[in-house]
């Protein structure tokens, strides 16, 4: 019998402003698959936990394509967003998806039957939003500065942030074990806040760091949490490492004093804005896309870049992978 072809493949996506999807063999650096999307150009983009579906972020709208097939026609699309769709992200179930907009809301979607589930106001242009590691929480991050925490059993904002004034966050990372938020905005600094046992409503601030000289693009922890990427408009994408084991963050007695990360390695290689950044699952490697037209895949341990994805026509704002085994 053969295997499924769903259960190892790594799918790798890439997308931006010349209105096309790209799928990617990731080792080899060939194309095998382009969807056209000529709607508008593509902000951001998520696959689904079984590898089935890739969710694309849009202007207005939020498209789910087949991965597994040569279908290049959206089989769902969630409409309902009256501006740029900025964030999105899948409950780890593949069950629903977040969107988060420039029409200052966030909405949730069941992606079987469309239709907007949840539908919270904020009233400022939405940067980001990610699903807290418990599936029963919604961090999100605005224009205004805020960074917000939404309960979905109370359906209601539990806590509210704003780690600098007037200064718009641009991308919010968390955890996998809900133990550290990180933030990072438009002026270059990220921040870090430890979690007293998971609860978000009890967030302790424990590190400002000056990355970049320029606009933070992304930040993003790795899935064993001991790296954090931050992508810039400096060109660059900076690799820090955590000064703390995972397994003592829970603890009262660690040692903050250091902070929580450190600089390891710069990335240099991308000509202009580095955009968006995706760990594979080992965090061993990462892969960015720029407005330079091309995305990379770097090695983490000597920060070289081993593979080029080169046919877009314009900036690649948004990378998608998936190389978990199924």
């Amino acid at each position: 019998m053969q295997q499924a072809p769903t259960t190892s493949e790594v799918v790798l996506a890439t997308a931006g402003y010349d209105h096309t999807i790209r799928f990617w063999e990731a080792l080899s650096g060939i194309c095998i698959r382009t969807i056209q999307h000529p709607d508008s150009q593509v902000n951001r983009l998520a696959i689904s936990p079984d590898k089935r579906f890739l969710a694309a972020a849009g202007n207005p709208h939020v498209r789910l394509f087949e991965v597994q097939t040569n279908n290049p026609s959206p089989v769902t699309s969630f409409d309902g967003h009256t501006g740029n769709v900025t964030s999105l992200g899948f409950q780890s179930a593949g069950r629903w998806i977040v969107t988060g907009s420039e029409d200052g809301t966030i909405k949730i979607w069941d992606v079987r039957a469309p239709g907007i589930q949840r539908d919270y106001e904020l009233k400022s242009p939405v940067t980001d939003v990610i699903i807290h590691p418990n599936q029963g929480e919604l961090i999100s991050c605005d224009q205004s500065g805020a960074i917000k925490v939404w309960d979905l059993g109370e359906n209601s904002c539990t806590h509210e942030l704003v780690p600098e004034e007037d200064t718009p966050v641009r991308s919010i990372t968390m955890a996998s074990d809900g133990s550290v938020l990180v933030a990072a905005n438009n002026k270059g600094n990220y921040f870090v806040w430890k979690t007293k046992r998971g609860e978000m409503t009890d967030l302790e601030a424990v590190q400002k760091v000056q990355a970049h000289g320029k606009y933070i693009t992304k930040c993003l922890l790795s899935p064993d949490t001991r790296i954090l990427a931050t992508c810039s408009a400096d060109h660059t994408v900076k690799i820090w490492n955590s000064n703390i084991d995972p397994d003592e963050y829970s603890s009262s007695s660690v040692d903050l004093s250091k902070g929580c990360f450190t600089l390891d390695k710069t990335l240099t290689g991308h000509q202009r804005w580095a955009w968006d950044c995706a760990f594979s699952a080992d965090s061993a490697y990462l892969v960015t896309g720029s407005s330079d037209h091309s995305a990379r895949l770097w090695d983490l341990s000597n920060a070289d870049t081993i593979r080029h994805y080169n046919g877009h026509q314009k900036a690649v704002v948004c990378v998608a992978l998936h190389d978990v085994s199924l």
